[in-house]
């Protein structure tokens, strides 16, 4: 039976934390990156293949994103302090090496494991608040930086690349448990889910989603909407993405890959996210009976990773099942 987890106005608001562990973005309304968006509306209708081929390119280039926040600059700066608690290691890959941040338990061998993925355009010290309170827990949580985030060389990337990326964390590491945000729930999904282009899939016991965007295709629908593509031009584009993940994009969602884990899940979401509705979340858990849905209010789509009442969720939900 679906299970949902209200919590009230007042359960959703954004505690105050001392000033140096507030990691979130600053109060009031979004302010996008001054990123120039490339309106390919004539190019589409030219050359769609053309058209189709420079959206892939950017796609694959976080750090060129509209989506990225006007301060992210600033709010890496003031992250990356709480990453002085953690122990710097890299894991190698075929792609060269993976940053990874590890918050151990003191004086103690950890209970559980919990790897824990950033969204698109963010970075591991995004997600500290996590790795800090599994630590106090006794847990040992392992933040990575994905493929052309945070302090990895790579300047291009595909979610295929970051779920290489987790798969590689998780063997070096092994993991009970995993947490991650926004596009980092596909990463750890896809890993735990397995199938193509991927020969195996990592064990995941419990998943924690936050702020899950269900269907790729409509992350890919946005983005070329957004650049004003022609649908030939946008089916282009499109290839390329299922050409490298090996599968048709309809078949690329959240709800099939958490079906494919088979394992229970806590999804969590903000019913003022404006980025990935709720309705995603709802659709997920609509077909998989193992979620669960902790719903609040107010905290948009990235205030949730700095919100008391989310990380207690997250947590308990791992280490309290």
């Amino acid at each position: 039976m679906l299970q949902s987890i209200e919590f009230a106005p007042s359960s959703g608001r954004q505690t105050v934390l001392p000033h140096k562990r507030v990691i979130g973005p600053p109060p009031g309304p979004r302010v996008w990156a001054p990123v120039e968006v490339p309106d390919l509306s004539d190019l589409s209708r030219r050359s769609p293949q053309r058209a189709g081929d420079m959206a892939f390119r950017n796609f694959c280039e976080p750090n060129r994103s509209e989506r990225r926040e006007a301060g992210h600059a600033f709010l890496v700066r003031r992250a990356r302090r709480f990453l002085n608690d953690a122990r710097r290691l890299t894991v190698a890959s075929p792609h060269g090496e993976i940053p990874v941040y590890v918050f151990e338990p003191e004086d103690r061998p950890p209970r559980a494991t919990v790897l824990v993925a950033h969204g698109w355009t963010a970075e591991a010290s995004f997600m500290t608040l996590f790795g800090e309170r599994l630590r106090h827990l006794g847990a040992r949580a392992v933040l990575l930086d994905a493929p052309a985030h945070g302090k990895c060389q790579r300047t291009r990337a595909s979610l295929v690349d970051y779920t290489q990326s987790v798969l590689r964390v998780a063997e070096a590491f092994q993991p009970d448990f995993a947490l991650g945000h926004s596009m980092g729930c596909f990463a750890v999904l896809h890993a735990g889910g397995g199938g193509p282009p991927f020969r195996r899939k990592y064990d995941f016991k419990r998943y924690v989603l936050i702020g899950p965007p269900n269907e790729f295709g409509q992350i890919t629908r946005e983005f070329a909407d957004a650049r004003h593509m022609t649908d030939a031009a946008r089916t282009t584009f499109e290839r390329h993405l299922e050409r490298v993940a090996h599968r048709p994009l309809p078949t690329f969602t959240a709800s099939h890959l958490l079906r494919s884990t088979n394992r229970p899940a806590l999804l969590i979401h903000s019913r003022d996210d404006a980025e990935v509705p709720i309705a995603n979340s709802e659709a997920i858990i609509s077909t998989y009976p193992a979620a669960e849905l902790a719903a609040f209010d107010g905290l948009g789509h990235r205030k949730l990773l700095s919100a008391p009442p989310v990380v207690r969720a997250a947590v308990t939900f791992l280490m309290n099942p």
